[in-house]
């Protein structure tokens, strides 16, 4: 039965290629930070690709191989096949699949975080669960200037909701035409607070699919915003004074059908699950900051006074909370975590939440009360007396308490959380020892 789904999926694949007469195929993955590569080859080298015998060099990639075992294959996924909309002519198109990673023997490759998030979501299914993701990634539009290269300058003056001066709206709905090209389910699409920062959410799907969306996504957007010689960042906090870029991550759990985050009898409307699930996640939120804020600029952004969440505590609706529970009950009930950004790889991030949660409801504690008045306008004495510590405040700090910590090991695997944390010590040691523009400003003249 699975070899003649596989077979019909095949044959599907097949179809396409032929009525958009595609030529080139992009076989498509991420490295360890997220960074979406690829490899192009002919359509006529679809039955090799399918059977895993397209072969690369692993120690050419971030945190992957070392030169004394670096070939690797890739095996395309079949559901993430999309024809690419901008390449489409009259007898022409191209392709591309997401790709897992394996090794010569067809096992998977453990540095492959692609994996780590399919290890998690088995996990999840031997308790009978499904894990469904809506991701909310925001982005910034930036001019660039006349040698091309991108400035901090925002394409438009435009604020949260506003049409009137917001000139990006062009570039979204071109993105959003692109989105929904290749599957897309689009939700909404909007200005954000900052000037030239944008949004457009995509619809919940299960954790995989979530995931590659998500690199899609990016990987669109930016497309998009370079055909109208715009530079699209999703760095955490790319311009000083305003808002960063946040990537809120809004999860539940399915068992039969049925959201198990939903309790109707409950006066929040949620079941011990969703209770547990936030335990979880509060419990270890500070071991996993490392991983879904993964980049120095990450703390510039998770600070008070720029609407990002800071303060470890969680609230039904209180917007000033590191996890938060919107407002939709019954199928849509669901708990968002608010503190990620889109520097983050989303395989990785989402798998760490997801396992971070169902951790808690294995240990059934039930979370402390939620936080319902203003975090961000309680003195730092108020904070300390009902327990609200805040985040890691650097990207050292964030390593400290992954180090400390043995939930993400577990996760993520000897070779991905080894590689990842070499890779981010080295970024920190990099930022750590270099003079900045600040420093400059303050102490060249004055000293």
């Amino acid at each position: 039965m699975i070899q003649l789904l596989e077979d019909e999926r095949i044959e599907s694949v097949k179809e396409m290629m032929l009525t958009y007469k595609v030529d080139l195929l992009h076989l498509q993955f991420v490295d360890i930070e997220g960074i979406l590569k690829h490899v192009t080859i002919t359509a006529d080298q679809f039955e090799d690709a399918v059977e895993g015998k397209i072969m690369f060099d692993g120690s050419s990639i971030k945190g992957f191989s070392p030169i004394n075992r670096s070939d690797l294959f890739l095996q395309p996924d079949l559901d993430s096949f999309a024809i690419i909309p901008w390449s489409v002519e009259k007898n022409y198109a191209e392709a591309r699949f997401l790709c897992q990673v394996k090794n010569p023997d067809g096992t998977p490759y453990e540095g492959d975080s692609r994996n780590v998030l399919i290890r998690s979501v088995e996990n999840a299914r031997k308790f009978g669960y499904t894990i469904s993701i809506g991701p909310e990634l925001e982005f910034f539009l930036f001019q660039m200037d006349q040698a091309g290269n991108p400035t901090v300058h925002p394409h438009d003056k435009g604020g949260y909701f506003e049409p009137s001066h917001d000139l990006g709206e062009k570039v979204r709905l071109e993105i959003y035409r692109t989105l929904k090209a290749m599957g897309f389910k689009i939700e909404a699409s909007h200005h954000e607070v900052a000037m030239g920062q944008h949004e457009i959410n995509f619809q919940f799907r299960d954790a995989l699919a979530s995931a590659d969306n998500a690199t899609t996504y990016k990987w669109i957007v930016k497309t998009v915003a370079k055909q109208h010689n715009l530079h699209a960042s999703f760095m955490p906090k790319p311009v000083q004074g305003t808002n960063g870029s946040g990537m809120h991550v809004n999860i539940s759990l399915f068992k039969d059908g049925e959201n198990m985050f939903y309790d109707e009898k409950d006066e929040r409307g949620l079941s011990e699950s969703a209770y547990f699930f936030i335990r979880g996640l509060l419990d270890h939120v500070e071991e996993l900051t490392a991983i879904t804020n993964p980049v120095v600029n990450s703390y510039k952004r998770i600070v008070p006074g720029y609407e990002a969440p800071c303060y470890i505590a969680w609230s039904a609706c209180n917007r000033s909370s590191l996890i938060r529970i919107p407002s939709k009950r019954g199928a849509g009930t669901r708990v968002e975590v608010r503190h990620p950004d889109p520097s983050a790889n989303p395989y990785l991030a989402y798998a760490v939440i997801a396992e971070a949660g169902l951790s808690g409801i294995g240990s059934q504690i039930l979370p402390e009360p939620p936080i319902e008045e203003d975090i961000f306008a309680m003195t730092s004495e108020a904070r300390t007396d009902k327990g609200i510590v805040h985040l890691p405040n650097s990207l050292e700090a964030a390593l400290n308490k992954l180090e400390a910590g043995s939930l993400a090991r577990t996760i993520l695997g000897s070779h991905v959380y080894e590689q990842f944390t070499a890779l981010k010590k080295a970024e920190w040691e990099s930022f750590k020892n270099t003079v900045h523009a600040w420093e400059l400003e303050h102490y060249h003249t004055k000293f």
